[in-house]
Formats: C-alpha cells, sequence, structure tokens
C-alpha cells in the first residue's frame, strides 16, 4: 500500500528574517507548518546566536538549495575585544583575556591581510566532522579538537563603527565555507589581543536580502492565507547568477524522459562544461549541463498544481 505524502505540493523560496534565540531547523520547521508544505530545506545554517537572511526552499525549490549555499553572504558583527572565549561567541566561557584595546587606525590597517584567497581555522565549536563526530559534540565533551586550515574567499571587509573602546562593529562579504567567529578571532589577533563575537547577523545570502525577506513573527502572524503565500518567491530567484538555455517543447519532453541531445545553439556560447537552467516558454524544467556540444538533465523540476487550485509553475516563470 503506497504510502499517503504528507502535506501540499508547494514550490518556492521564502527568505525569512530569523531573530537571535531560535535554531534553523525549528524555523524551517515553521515554515514548512504555515505552508502546509510537503517538503522543506534551508539554504545555510544560521546558529541561534544570529540573526538574519535565513532562505528556506519549499518543494522542488530544495533541488536548488546547492546554488544558494554555495553563493556570497554579507555578514554584520560586533567584535568585543578583551575576552576570547571557548566558542569564539559571546556564548562560550572566558579562555583568555588582554588589556589591550586597539583604535579605529590599527583596526583599518590590519583589514587587508583577511581580504582575497584567506587560509582559516574553523572553530572549535563547529558542526564539521572529525572521524564521523561533530567538532562541537567532541569540545562539549571536553575533548581537544583539532581543525585544519582551509582557504576561503573574503571578497571585502569593512569598519563600520566604534560603539565604545571594547565593541567594533564590521561588515564582510564572504564565499562559502566562511565563519564569521574565525575572523574575529583572528582580526583580534592580529591586533595583538583576543576577542569574540558579541553579535551577529547576516544581511544577505545569495540574491536573497533584507528587502526581500520577511521577518518570522510577521510570517507566523499571517498563518495558512495567501497573504503568506503572496511571500513565496519563484524557484529561479535561486539561479540568478546561472545561464538559461530555451528549449522548445519536444527538447523538454526529451531532457524530462533523462535522453541526451545536441545543442541547437553555438557551443561556445556556453563554457566547456556549463550548469545551466534549462526553460521552456519561460517555465523551469530542469537544472542542466551542457558538454561538448550535448545537453543533459542534472535535477529534473516536477513542479504540480497545489491544492489551492494555483499552478506553482507560475512560480517559476522568468
Amino acid at each position: 500500500m503506497a504510502r499517503k505524502r504528507k502535506g501540499q505540493p508547494v514550490h518556492g523560496w521564502i527568505a525569512i528574517d530569523k531573530p537571535e534565540g531560535i535554531g534553523s531547523t525549528k524555523v524551517v520547521s515553521d515554515v514548512r507548518r504555515l505552508f502546509d508544505a510537503a517538503k522543506a530545506g534551508h539554504g545555510g545554517t544560521l546558529d541561534p546566536l544570529a540573526s538574519g537572511i535565513l532562505p528556506i526552499a519549499l518543494g522542488e525549490a530544495t533541488k536548488t538549495v546547492a546554488y544558494v549555499m554555495d553563493g556570497a553572504k554579507t555578514y554584520r558583527f560586533t567584535i568585543q575585544f578583551g575576552e576570547a572565549r571557548s566558542t569564539d561567541d559571546r556564548e562560550g566561557e572566558v579562555t583568555a583575556t588582554s588589556d589591550l584595546r586597539p583604535d579605529d587606525g590599527a583596526i583599518r590597517a590590519v583589514l587587508p591581510r583577511f581580504i582575497g584567497e584567506v587560509s582559516q581555522v574553523p572553530p572549535a565549536f563547529s558542526a564539521l566532522k572529525i572521524d564521523g563526530e561533530r567538532a562541537y559534540d567532541l569540545a562539549r565533551a571536553g575533548e581537544a579538537v583539532e581543525l585544519a586550515a582551509r582557504t576561503v574567499r573574503i571578497d571585502r571587509l569593512e569598519l563600520i563603527e566604534r560603539t565604545g573602546p571594547d565593541l567594533a562593529t564590521f561588515e564582510v562579504a564572504c564565499g562559502k565555507g566562511t565563519y564569521v567567529r574565525s575572523l574575529a578571532r583572528d582580526i583580534a589577533s592580529a591586533l595583538g589581543t583576543v576577542g569574540h563575537v558579541a553579535r551577529l547577523r547576516r544581511t544577505a545570502c545569495g540574491p536573497f536580502n533584507e528587502t526581500n525577506a520577511i521577518p518570522l513573527d510577521k510570517a507566523r502572524s499571517l498563518g495558512h492565507g495567501p497573504a503568506l503565500r503572496a511571500s513565496l518567491l519563484p524557484i529561479l530567484t535561486a539561479l540568478d547568477d546561472i545561464p538559461a538555455l530555451a528549449l522548445t517543447e519536444d527538447e523538454a519532453r526529451r531532457l524530462g524522459s533523462g535522453q541526451v541531445f545536441s545543442l541547437r545553439e553555438t557551443p561556445s556560447a556556453f563554457g566547456p562544461t556549463q550548469v545551466v537552467k534549462a526553460l521552456c516558454d519561460g517555465r523551469l524544467v530542469a537544472l542542466a549541463q551542457v558538454e561538448g556540444g550535448f545537453v543533459r538533465s542534472l535535477r529534473g523540476l516536477n513542479l504540480e498544481t497545489s491544492s489551492s487550485g494555483e499552478d506553482d509553475v507560475d512560480h517559476c516563470r522568468a
């Protein structure tokens, strides 16, 4: 006997402005319940300590999560100088102190060291795995955690304001895998002192930002009605940076059935191996790969009609 699927076929993205004090998993669960969606996932975890933009994918949009997680992100964060903490944020125990408080000139002088391709050691309290165990589980158990340095990309780093000798607020635009807690720790170290993240907010995650996000409390207050539905963004929102490939109806059917076919356009219009969003009459059909003049499907999109009678394919129009 077939197992009945729970939830409705809702497809699209919603950018939630997450408050402090709640984890990403709980926010995803709340949003899925509000939409009565069959499937949901997020485009990049935010710790309970952090606030800001948490993109949530519903239905077939979950197939595009990787493109959001790989995208650029922008954070605003405040370093409190004078205390190092075990978690590199305000929730940890104090592990070292310093009386040195850097001035604005000293801070601005060291920032260029952290722009570009930067070697960074992740925090001991992170979700990275060591021999199958989460680093934060080992750290909480009192075990020594040694994580290897890795290269991350930082595109922009600016001092925004000082609200006292102990506190400095920065804005950073960075690539995938950057730990702001590590960045704050390393900035303090470069200044000859110690520090930790006192406040952290993500202001942008890929194409999602404060202008197209909705506060979690507002989403909850809208309930299950059409006003909440209106906040749903098209699946294509997550694919802004991916080239489009227009298909005929016949090509769309062939791609959907797993067939490989030759490219009608000049192959040089795309890279040697190019991921594209395959569209038919503006409708997202699949994520596909163009290679050697041929097109093959990577992830097909199965956009169904929702129980409200609204055609969810319309949410995917270019």
